[in-house]
């Protein structure tokens, strides 16, 4: 995998290379059928009777065999068996990285249960929301995440009608909470296991269970609104499993580090499913940590990371050492790493494959980069053979134009449109359905009908890419994320990006803002500075104006203390976009652009009336 540098001109890799590498990719998820008996339990038995003396699970100082995993897995099963869970229930798991949630998460596909997973970071209205909408009334919950399960809030959901969740209670020596939270709870559930035997449960309390049957319900992070509740089946999952095994030629010797959280997607579909489908090791980590990470890499002899572009500023904030390219790290999978950023890790950090990726969890088709190209989230060498196409999309009407035929239209060679996934229901395939959201009205709301002929119906990704000339896909930004500024369209994305390698900032959020008196939306920047770092305005506006177009520079800054992140580390811009620029709700230093004095001034009245001109 490589793509090579010439003269200062990039080589392109053939077409039929890369198509080669997307066949065998197909190839690998083709092969699952929804009416197959073959589900999670059955391959992480597999695969513990033909590793079973291998590393499975590294924690800390715990190192775990896929064989002592299995046994721990049986105990959990066998007592939520006496508990009364069977196939086919809901059963909700709430428990940050550890190997507690790996326990009851597999023990449950033992039972052909289905698992929801909560975000560890939500509580109040939209936890309530999360056990309505998977129709859970069992939480499995780790006594670090009790907090959540207030008496307030479970005072709340009995006002709204809600049904009142059981708690089950997995112990965390290292987070004990008080008595009267353990109190909430029925249930010990780890000293039920403990009590539990140790050989597998029969096959027939999961008999009926198949592949196209629901195993996790995975809440999205969406940008506006609740969460939706992602249905992803035993078959979506051993399809991710196989196809980024073979993509990325996972090895029993592999180490992949976990430091996203497992109720997401990235981390429990694509770090935990490829280990598991080449019988590799999963290193977990409680929470990302910038300065433990590159220790434990070296101490564990991490091979594989998934990433989010942000975890990777971070790690190229810290001051350069002389062994920086000296550890085993040489792949990495993962999304929103800029080409700015990728060049100053592998230039840092040495060379490594790295699969930059387009996707969502609930999505039916993705892309991947498989050629090491800096920046690109993927590459389309032969449109015929995917079912992905990009349409244009008018942000100011929030539409998709039609043409004189009355069909949605293509988006031209590097014009950013929406991507889009034809929905394909093949009896017995898996591959290319939709398999949507616990409610039917979300579902229905993600489907775009009528596209390109009559009848047709194809995912809606919210996203915008654009494909050059070569086929290679840039993301480009959110739906909503886009905005228009003196007649002109601008990315959030793509001022980031820009601007993400700016000496001293550790973290940056663009947004759109509405001005009074203005048409369209101005960009703002909430700019987050490393430590012992002082924010220059005069040098910002200098790096801006060199970099971008008047129309495309922040227009507002926001100096915050510290970036705002959601659980799975990427950059939260909801609350930011609210507050904008006033002053009543923002206690942040803001900043308004004075072209003429050619910095960004402290924001008042008088400064933004000379900004806006």
């Amino acid at each position: 995998m490589d793509t090579r540098v010439k003269g200062g001109t990039v080589e392109i890799v053939p077409r039929e290379v890369t198509q080669a590498k997307l066949d065998r990719r197909s190839a690998a998820a083709i092969r699952h059928r929804a009416s197959q008996t073959e589900g999670l339990a059955e391959r992480f038995e597999a695969m513990a009777d033909r590793h079973g003396a291998r590393p499975f699970l590294v924690y800390g100082d715990l190192a775990l065999s896929y064989a002592e995993v299995d046994e721990r897995i049986n105990r959990a099963a066998h007592a939520l068996h006496g508990l009364g869970v069977r196939r086919g229930e809901v059963v909700a798991l709430c428990m940050e990285n550890r190997p507690a949630f790996l326990e009851a998460w597999f023990a449950l596909a033992k039972l052909g249960a289905v698992a929801a997973f909560l975000n560890t970071n939500v509580s109040g209205r939209p936890l309530r929301h999360a056990l309505t909408a998977t129709n859970a009334s069992r939480v499995i919950v780790g006594e670090e995440c009790l907090g959540l399960f207030s008496a307030d809030s479970l005072q709340s959901a009995a006002q709204d009608k809600a049904a009142l969740p059981e708690l089950w209670l997995w112990p965390d020596p290292e987070r004990p909470a008080e008595p009267a939270a353990r109190a909430r709870c029925t249930q010990d559930l780890q000293a039920l296991a403990q009590q539990a035997p140790t050989h597998r449960p029969p096959a027939a309390w999961r008999a009926g269970l198949t592949a196209g049957d629901a195993a996790v319900y995975i809440f999205t992070s969406g940008t506006t609104g609740l969460p939706k509740a992602a249905v992803i089946s035993h078959a979506r999952w051993l399809i991710t499993a196989d196809v980024m095994q073979i993509t990325m030629d996972i090895t029993a010797q592999d180490r992949f580090y976990c430091f996203l959280p497992l109720y997401h997607g990235a981390a429990s579909l694509s770090a935990t499913a490829t280990a598991v489908a080449a019988g590799a090791s999963l290193v977990l980590r409680r929470k990302f940590s910038r300065r433990e990470f590159w220790p434990d890499v070296r101490r564990h002899g991490v091979t594989v990371c998934q990433y989010v572009g942000e975890i990777c500023r971070f790690l190229l904030s810290q001051a350069a050492q002389p062994d920086d390219a000296a550890h085993p790290l040489r792949k990495m999978v993962g999304a929103g790493l800029a080409p700015e950023v990728w060049d100053q890790w592998v230039r840092r950090f040495g060379p490594m494959d790295i699969f930059e990726g387009w996707g969502s969890t609930e999505a039916n088709t993705n892309t991947l980069n498989l050629d090491n190209r800096p920046g690109s989230c993927g590459r389309i060498p032969f449109w015929d053979k995917t079912n992905l196409r990009l349409v244009r999309f008018d942000a100011d009407a929030g539409t998709h134009p039609r043409g004189v035929d009355g069909w949605m239209q293509l988006a031209a060679v590097n014009e950013p449109g929406e991507a889009i996934g034809k929905i394909h229901n093949y009896p017995d395939i898996v591959a290319g359905r939709f398999e949507g959201y616990t409610s039917a009205q979300d579902t229905e709301r993600k489907i775009l009908r009528n596209v390109f002929e009559p009848g047709d119906a194809w995912w809606s990704s919210g996203d915008l890419l654009r494909c050059d000339a070569d086929g290679y896909c840039w993301f480009v930004d959110r739906i909503g994320d886009t905005f228009r500024w003196k007649s002109e369209n601008v990315s959030t994305t793509e001022v980031a990006d820009v601007l993400g390698d700016f000496p001293g900032m550790l973290a940056i959020t663009v947004y759109g803002v509405q001005v009074s008196g203005q048409e369209g939306r101005a960009g703002m920047a909430a700019v987050v500075m490393q430590r012992g770092a002082t924010f220059d305005p005069a040098a910002f506006h200098a790096f801006a104006s060199a970099r971008l177009p008047r129309y495309a520079a922040p227009v507002f800054l926001r100096l915050s203390p510290e970036p705002d992140m959601t659980g799975n580390y990427k950059l939260r811009k909801v609350d930011l976009q609210r507050e904008g620029y006033d002053t009543a709700q923002v206690q942040d230093p803001l900043f308004v652009r004075v072209d003429s004095a050619g910095s960004y001034l402290p924001l008042s009245d008088a400064t933004l009336r000379e900004a806006l001109g």
